[in-house]
């Protein structure tokens, strides 16, 4: 069994077993708690009272954080060449079509994000196999096959986020980076699960929000109160 760092235990006598945080009071903490040398991401877990595996219990949406990821999103847009101008300006990292599609073919993914219009969608389909296990499948759902692709790639840029209960119920975003404020991480949190609360199924009986942690890339969770999300 692997000894606890300094840092480790110092952050497990800073977090009194069994308790049930504030979300502001959990915010700070989680700053207090991450020594990393590096700007940690800061993220929410929720456990939904829901069965994904119905398609009627299935919990899907965007949500654009106010205060941004602060993470660097690289997007690439698959695009006919008269988008192409209007993509790039709107910040798109990687812009072309038929190059990229095959580069993907190749095994090469070091995007976070894919854009790309309606009629597109044809070609891209064969690309399921790679890009769907990796989250990178674009979908009229998340914004992300669009005919706007410039708006679509600002939304991205600014914060927009897109989201999926996993297999075991549970909801993973990130809130922001560890050198936030504790107003920007509670409003970024804030956001997030209220959007989380709007989408429950109304299929779904018993308690709907079953459990909340905030932590950082390398800390520990903290249990966070789903009444004070309003508060």
């Amino acid at each position: 069994m692997s000894k606890l760092t300094k840092n480790q235990k110092l952050a497990q006598e800073k977090i009194e077993a069994g308790k049930t945080y504030s979300l502001q009071e959990a915010a700070a903490l989680v700053k207090e708690i991450t020594k990393t040398k590096f700007d940690a991401s800061v993220d929410v877990d929720v456990r939904l009272g829901v069965d994904p595996r119905k398609a009627d219990q299935m919990v899907r949406g965007v949500v654009t954080l106010p205060h941004g990821t602060g993470k660097q999103i690289r997007v690439l847009v698959l695009c006919t060449p008269d988008q192409n101008a209007a993509a790039e300006e709107a910040g798109a990292d990687y812009v072309g079509l038929d190059e990229y599609i095959e580069k993907i073919k190749g095994g090469w993914t070091d995007i976070d994000v894919i854009i790309t219009q309606p009629a597109i969608m044809g070609k891209i389909g064969a690309l399921g196999r790679i890009l769907g296990p990796r989250g990178l499948m674009p979908n009229p759902k998340s914004g992300t096959v669009t005919q706007d692709v410039a708006a679509a790639v600002k939304e991205v840029k600014q914060g927009k986020i897109d989201f999926k209960v996993d297999k075991t119920g549970i909801v993973h975003s990130s809130a922001g980076k560890v050198s936030f404020t504790t107003d920007k991480i509670i409003e970024n949190a804030r956001e997030f699960l209220t959007t989380i609360i709007k989408l429950k199924p109304a299929s779904a009986k018993g308690t709907y929000v079953k459990s909340i942690y905030l932590s950082s890339t390398m800390s520990a969770g903290i249990k966070v109160d789903p009444k004070s999300i309003d508060a």
